[in-house]
């Protein structure tokens, strides 16, 4: 493990008050906007026995919505082990227990550990990872269909945004930090290995975008 990607931090930032806020909030309202976009385009392709993979993907609440769309299986690969007792909940109380497998570490690192799947999702995770190349290249390594990605806006106040909060992190002695990566560049990553975009959709702050591998 790198130090760049020592999971310290990032289990700090992402703990168990936030795993259950998660579980919380899914319960009440469902996904939130951007993952909702990528749940509802992947839903209109054939994904029926798709094998999932999902980085940095929580509490596991897309994943179930994928398996309740027709996916066979789901793995998702952690940092932080704060999120295990919700997920582990979530799995069981939604009858996929069975289906979902989750694995800690750096993805970029364990990635040869890792079989390609149908369908990967990056849920705000690039924007967690210092290195968006490395991680964008594991991930269209590992995707045999379809990438789904959200990751932050390249606008001023977004890089506002992202500054405040790694200042608030630092004055709270925290390592984790924030990244507002090119979306150009992103983008790159993966048209430049093989896929088109097929969806995109966005707010203020976020955007979400899904490519399909074509070559």
């Amino acid at each position: 493990m790198s130090d760049c990607c020592d999971p310290v931090p990032y289990r700090r930032f992402f703990n168990t008050k936030e795993a259950n806020r998660r579980l919380k909030n899914y319960r009440r309202r469902g996904l939130d906007a951007r993952a909702t976009d990528i749940l509802d385009y992947l839903k209109t392709q054939d994904i029926a026995g798709a094998d999932v993979l999902e980085v940095g993907g929580g509490v596991g609440d897309l994943q179930v919505e994928l398996l309740k769309a027709g996916a066979h299986r789901a793995i998702n690969i952690e940092l932080s082990d704060a999120y295990e007792s919700a997920a582990i909940q979530l799995a069981e109380d939604e009858g996929f227990g069975d289906r979902m497998t989750r694995q800690f570490g750096d993805f970029v690192e364990v990635q040869d550990e890792l079989e390609p799947a149908d369908i990967v999702v990056l849920n705000r995770v690039v924007c967690c990872y210092p290195f968006m190349e490395r991680m964008m290249s594991a991930a269209v390594a590992k995707t045999d269909k379809h990438l789904g990605l959200v990751f932050p806006r390249g606008r001023w106040w977004t890089r506002t945004f992202f500054g405040l909060g790694n200042w608030y992190w630092a004055v709270r002695s925290c390592a984790f930090r924030g990244f507002v990566h090119s979306p150009d560049e992103i983008e790159k990553a993966a048209t430049n290995n093989g896929f088109v975009v097929r969806y995109r959709s966005n707010d203020l702050t976020w955007q979400a975008v899904v490519f399909e591998k074509v070559a």
